[in-house]
C-alpha cells in the first residue's frame, strides 16, 4: 500500500476546474492527477520547491483542478494596495506572527470554525519555505494538520515526469519521526527542476515548533 494514502479514493470533495488551465498545462507537457479531497478541510504541501517556475505550474494546476486553496503570505505584502488585493484574489491569508495564539493557533481555530459551519478550507504550503536548499522542512504544516485533525495532502511536483500528483493523503499520528518517514517514502523518485536544491524530508528539529511556519 502507498505509504501516504490513509484516505483511499475516490474522494467526495470535487471541483469544476478551468479547461483553459488544463489546456495550457498540456501544452507545457504537464499532467495533473487528482481525484478529489477526502474532507472539506485540510492542509496541502507541495514538494519539492526548487525553482520560481514552481509557482506558475502550481497556480495553473490549482486552476485546472478548481480548488480554492488558500496560502500564507507575509502580512506586510497585504498592506500594499494593489499587491494585497492580488494576493487575496489568489487565495492569500496574511501571516500574523504577532497573534497571541500564533499563526498556527489562528489557523487551527479557523479550521475548526469551518468544520462546524461545513465550509471548505484547504491551506496550501511549501514545507521547505524557500526554493534554496535547507536541511529539513519547517513544521507549520505539521502543527496545523495535527492540531486541526485534518488530512495532509502531499502534492508532488515532479519535473522528471512533468506530473503534478495530488492523490496522496496522510493522517498524522503525532509521532513526527514516523510521519516524516512515511512522507519521505512517498517522495522517493520525485525530482524538482533543480534536484540538488530539494530539502531532505525530515524536520528541521526533532520536535516541530508551533511557531515555525
Amino acid at each position: 500500500m502507498n505509504p501516504a494514502i490513509d484516505y483511499p479514493g475516490p474522494h467526495p470533495v470535487r471541483f469544476r476546474g478551468s479547461p483553459l488551465s488544463r489546456w495550457l498545462l498540456a501544452r507545457m507537457g504537464w499532467q495533473v492527477h487528482f481525484d478529489g479531497f477526502p474532507r472539506l478541510q485540510g492542509v496541502a504541501i507541495v514538494y519539492p520547491h526548487t525553482s520560481n517556475w514552481d509557482f506558475l505550474v502550481m497556480l495553473l494546476a490549482k486552476w485546472a483542478i478548481g480548488v480554492p486553496a488558500r496560502f500564507w503570505g507575509k502580512d506586510t505584502l497585504f498592506r500594499v494596495p494593489l499587491l494585497g488585493a492580488w494576493m487575496r484574489w489568489l487565495g492569500g491569508i496574511p501571516l500574523d506572527r504577532h497573534s497571541p495564539r500564533g499563526a498556527v493557533g489562528d489557523m487551527v481555530a479557523r479550521m475548526a470554525d469551518h468544520r462546524r459551519e461545513g465550509r471548505l478550507l484547504w491551506l496550501g504550503l511549501s514545507p521547505e519555505g524557500t526554493r534554496r536548499f535547507t536541511p529539513g522542512w519547517r513544521s507549520g504544516f505539521y502543527q496545523v494538520a495535527l492540531g486541526a485533525d485534518v488530512p495532509l495532502a502531499l502534492i508532488l511536483l515532479d519535473y522528471s515526469r512533468k506530473r503534478v500528483d495530488a492523490t496522496r493523503f496522510l493522517r498524522l499520528s503525532g509521532d513526527a519521526l514516523a510521519d516524516y518517514a512515511r512522507l519521505a517514502a512517498a517522495c522517493e523518485g520525485v525530482h524538482g527542476l533543480h534536484p540538488e536544491l530539494a530539502s531532505p524530508v525530515q524536520p528541521l528539529s526533532r520536535t516541530p515548533s508551533a511557531d515555525t511556519v
